[in-house]
């Protein structure tokens, strides 16, 4: 029977204190490769990247769900109504009234009379979309920062005095409109004659093109002067409602009752979150199915370490004889192995979230590159909405992320560890 190279002095296992250099130099000494130790050694790489990768991943996801949202409300939010007011009794003749007091309301950044509707699209050329027309003020629309900070070509000066009308880029592109051209609209809530109601057909020239970054705005939307779309919708002093914009999106909830009561008529209000609650919803469980899903490969990892420590132990049986005739307690031995397995875990996680991190912070640079690779335009505008990927780090998520790898790496290797801690060395030298 041979001492294992170096051995410790027996005063250097007994009495130390736990998690001491010794401990810490015999943990290394089994995480270092040997050709004898390859099974082992290979397990322990697997298990390394893969919790690398799975922290990672769950970083990205993370990120780039959030992003998501956060886009998606800031452009949803920016150009859409918070709180929307709709007349219950009458029409909103007296909308300028309403409209003012509304904007007195505390916490109400700004207020929109609008009239809407929906209409087919008509380009120079043969092509024709659906489109949403929104007529409203000039004043307004310059406090829509998504619009008024966006044009691309062309400009809103003279927009309530003109008849020109501003339309996404999107649709621009899909119709063949350039600056000037006219676009041809057609609604079917014509005029009335006696062979039934006839679609209302204009054409409005295109004074500029704005782009939300939000494909879905950019390719249907049209703003038009108030004065000529009450015009075209047969609604005649009058708008269909008034949207409200407020400091805080968020309190929607709690400011209803003050907005419809400085209304000063009967009216019923609308918010944001009920009006894309389904949306939002839907983002919510997705996100929540990705965290589960990609946790699923951390756990793998972690019953990788387990398996490779239960290698360990069985291959260093002798070894662990050795250092309890020595002198090393149960718990010396124990703190050996759990020192070994965490190690792979602890490394494993801070390599993930280095790498989680790298990549969400250049995450459109990788998409192009990968998109410019393999020709495929990774992340569509036409089915995501957004014009780019985005990746939004939340510091709590990762943290959560990060010490649920490095919890589930601890736990894997108290098993494997209290089993070494229990060898009894008088089996393990039996037959050497």
């Amino acid at each position: 029977m041979s001492l294992p190279e170096n051995p410790a002095p027996a005063d250097a296992t007994r009495g130390s204190k736990p998690f001491s250099r010794f401990e810490w130099m015999i943990a290394g000494r089994y995480l270092r490769s040997r050709r004898r130790d390859a099974g082992v050694s290979v397990i322990a790489g697997f298990s390394f990247v893969g919790i690398m990768l799975g922290v990672a991943a769950l970083i990205i996801v993370m990120s780039v769900m959030n992003g998501f949202r956060g886009e998606l409300l800031q452009r949803i939010l920016g150009v859409n109504g918070h709180i929307v007011v709709y007349a219950m009794d009458s029409p909103f003749t007296d909308y300028k009234e309403v409209a003012a007091r509304i904007a007195k309301v505390p916490g109400v950044k700004f207020v929109m009379p609008m009239v809407q509707g929906q209409v087919l699209a008509q380009g120079p050329g043969q092509g024709s979309s659906g489109a949403l027309v929104k007529g409203t003020l000039l004043k307004d629309l310059e406090q829509l920062k998504p619009v008024s900070s966006n044009i691309k070509l062309g400009t809103l000066k003279g927009f309530d005095t003109g008849q020109g009308v501003a339309v996404g880029s999107r649709l621009a592109q899909a119709l063949g409109l350039r600056l000037g051209d006219n676009i041809t609209l057609v609604s079917p809530d014509g005029d009335v004659t006696p062979f039934g109601t006839s679609p209302r057909i204009k054409a409005y020239p295109v004074t500029a093109i704005f782009e939300i970054g939000l494909s879905e705005f950019d390719a249907a939307y049209v703003y038009m002067p108030l004065s000529e779309a009450q015009l075209y919708f047969n609604q005649d002093n009058k708008v269909q409602s008034i949207e409200v914009f407020v400091d805080d999106p968020d309190d929607v909830a709690a400011m209803q009752p003050a907005i419809e009561k400085a209304a000063g008529r009967p009216v019923y209000t609308a918010t944001w979150q009920t009006q894309n609650e389904s949306f939002f919803s839907a983002l919510n469980v997705e996100r929540n199915v990705m965290f589960i899903i990609l946790t699923l490969i951390v756990l793998v990892a972690a019953l990788n370490i387990i398996s490779g420590l239960f290698m360990l132990v069985k291959d260093k049986g002798r070894d662990i004889a050795i250092l309890r005739t020595m002198g090393a307690t149960k718990g010396a031995v124990m703190r050996v192995f759990l020192i070994t397995g965490a190690s792979i875990g602890v490394a494993g996680t801070l390599a993930g979230f280095v790498l989680g991190l790298v990549f969400c912070l250049n995450i459109e640079s990788i998409r192009q590159f990968f998109s410019w690779v393999t020709g495929v335009v990774l992340f569509n505008p036409e089915f995501y909405f957004l014009s780019q990927l985005p990746a939004e780090v939340d510091s709590t998520e990762v943290i959560l992320v990060v010490s649920m790898a490095i919890g589930l790496s601890f736990l894997a290797t108290i098993l494997p560890s209290w089993r070494a801690s229990r060898l009894d060395p008088v089996e393990a030298l039996r037959y050497e």
